[in-house]
């Protein structure tokens, strides 16, 4: 009895496997909920700062929690491994989080997005985020359907997705 393989999950095996065993820095993703208690903050932050200290470039956006948590640890090791793509303008951006992002040197706005909801332009923007990046970090609650389509989008690009869920 002859087995058949499927050579898309022995092709999708084999990149995981080469992107596992990558040595140097990767282009990594880190996205999450807004809602976060502050103790998975003060984890997130130590996580973003001791992946960009080992050379790796973090991609987020520019949300309250878990996004705020990767910026300010990827700002602490290297600010110039850090890009925040946003899901609209500057000026739609909560106050608390612009103090922030006017420190980010790499920033992108999409202002075209401003007449959109913001969980309309947050899909967008996380879209834009999954294609600059080789894995993707998230936080999410079980019923965070923005964030878990992300994940299912970067697994259908045939990136590394880690999920990490808070209940």
């Amino acid at each position: 009895m002859s087995q058949s393989i499927d050579l898309p999950k022995v092709d999708d095996f084999l990149q995981e496997l080469a992107t596992i065993q990558q040595t140097g820095s990767k282009r990594i993703a880190l996205l999450g909920s807004r809602h976060v208690p502050i103790t998975h903050q003060n984890l997130i932050e130590m996580m973003s700062y001791a992946l960009v200290l080992e050379g790796n470039r973090l991609i987020t956006s520019g949300a309250t929690g878990t996004n705020q948590a990767a910026i300010r640890g990827a700002m602490r090791a290297d600010p110039t491994l850090l890009t925040v793509i946003l899901p609209q303008s500057m000026e739609r951006q909560p106050r608390e989080s612009r103090e922030q992002l006017e420190q980010v040197m790499h920033l992108v706005e999409n202002p075209s997005n401003d007449t959109l909801s913001l969980a309309e332009a947050s899909a967008l923007c996380n879209t834009e985020i999954i294609s600059r990046c080789q894995q993707l970090i998230c936080f999410a609650f079980h019923d965070s359907q923005t964030l878990l389509t992300t994940c299912h989008e970067a697994e259908d690009q045939r990136k590394i997705v880690t999920l990490f869920y808070f209940d």
